[in-house]
């Protein structure tokens, strides 16, 4: 098991981001489709990508960007759910999970001595 598979907020953001893809298996609008999935899988592909590099500065750099594609999920869940596409149950639920992951991302970096 490589060290990023450890982290709670990889597996949190790595079982959202199945959840995510799975609801909008089917979903005509592949604009919208695309574009969250996109920002779904890029969450947990940055906390591993950061966490395989060589530096605490750039682990940090990652879980920046990380924390960022978490906050355009929730913009594009929102949407969603306005377009119809996610009921109100779901959104809470996902944008829920995305506050609680977004917080454990930053937590992860002042750990590594971000200064957030």
């Amino acid at each position: 098991m490589r060290s990023f598979e450890k982290l709670e907020v990889w597996q949190r953001s790595c079982s959202l981001t199945v959840e995510i893809c799975q609801h909008f298996d089917d979903c005509n609008n592949r604009v919208i489709k695309d574009q969250l999935v996109r920002s779904a899988i890029s969450v947990p592909s940055n906390i591993a990508e950061g966490a395989e590099r060589f530096s605490r500065k750039e682990f940090i750099q990652f879980l920046g960007y990380a924390k960022g594609s978490a906050g355009e999920m929730t913009t594009q869940i929102i949407i969603a759910n306005r377009l119809g596409y996610v009921n109100d149950k779901a959104t809470q639920t996902w944008i829920k999970t995305l506050q609680e992951i977004g917080a454990m991302i930053l937590g992860l970096a002042r750990s590594l001595g971000s200064e957030l």
